[in-house]
């Protein structure tokens, strides 16, 4: 009997590969399930209950578009899921090469960079539910 030796670039490839497969497998289910027709996924309760889009709103529907590849729609049901969806693909691009190379991968935020991003989002959201911000809402 003979023991199948896992190369180091396998070992350093699975976790990226894992995430990727599982994003994958995710897109590919909101993408055969339409968002559109009401009855698969849940209502978000913010908007339920107050009208009032929260971050997420539109992320379902947008990320339909995205598997659709209509990337002008994703962009207007929620930006801020399709810049963060860039920043996935990059990062995994960023990832997988590192793995290949040998080399580690790590993102090291310092909490100015969180920060930031809350304060985007929050924006974001506050500008979704005025008046003259209609344009990004879902």
């Amino acid at each position: 009997m003979t023991e199948t030796a896992i190369t180091p670039k396998a070992s350093a490839l699975a976790a990226p590969l894992g995430l990727l497969g599982g994003v994958a497998a995710a897109f590919a289910y909101v993408g055969t399930v339409d968002p559109n027709h009401p009855g698969h996924y849940p209502v978000c309760p913010l908007l339920h209950y107050t009208g009032l889009y929260c971050p997420g709103c539109g992320g379902l529907r947008s990320a339909y578009a995205v598997a659709h590849g209509d990337f002008g729609t994703a962009f207007g049901l929620n930006a801020v899921a399709v810049v963060m969806y860039l920043v996935f693909a990059v990062a995994m691009v960023v990832w997988i090469s590192r793995a290949l190379r040998g080399r580690p991968f790590s993102v090291n935020l310092r909490p100015a960079h969180w920060w930031a991003v809350g304060a985007v989002v929050v924006v974001f959201t506050v500008v979704r539910n005025l008046p003259f911000g209609a344009a990004l809402a879902p």
